[in-house]
């Protein structure tokens, strides 16, 4: 299938490849093997560091990645327009910049907060896309740093069948 991430304005952001492992009661999950081409953009960037699975949940503003180890990142969440299917062998989102990363050691990190309030007036985004954007970012930072499922052991079942 494929996984297509845009930006505001329809540019082509991050997009590849993946398998449809199943769906749960927190979403969709994909996995992404190793060796599969990662595109930003049209730009080659090669395969990933790891095996990962992306959850994409039916009705929330965000995605996010599980790594398998050893990659330093455990959880990548990236901020973005709920999750739509214009088929059952593609997805596709619109980025909004905003991202909390886990480190596999337990930090937590809020990142690009700048690049969204750049884009938030460069791209005009809608009052409800900030909103919703604001919301879904306090929401994983919480939800990321506690360990609440999906991010505690929700992944690792997924991840043992794509690794």
């Amino acid at each position: 299938m494929r996984v297509t991430y845009r930006k505001y304005d329809g540019s082509l952001h991050w997009n590849h490849t993946a398998v449809r492992l199943g769906e749960d009661g927190y979403g969709v999950w994909v996995g992404i093997g190793g060796d599969v081409p990662m595109f930003r953009g049209a730009d080659d960037q090669g395969p990933p560091k790891t095996p990962f699975v992306i959850l994409m949940p039916r009705d929330a503003w965000w995605t996010a990645s599980f790594n398998a180890e050893p990659h330093r990142t455990e959880i990548y969440c990236d901020i973005t327009t709920v999750p739509q299917w214009p088929s059952t062998d593609e997805v596709t989102m619109i980025d909004l910049d905003l991202d909390v990363r886990r480190r596999r050691w337990g930090a937590v990190e809020l990142l690009d907060e700048d690049e969204f309030a750049a884009h938030r007036v460069k791209y005009d985004y809608p009052a409800d896309v900030v909103a919703a954007a604001e919301a879904s970012f306090a929401w994983l930072a919480t939800a990321v740093r506690n360990r609440t499922e999906p991010f505690d052991v929700a992944s690792h079942e997924w991840l043992a069948r794509i690794g």
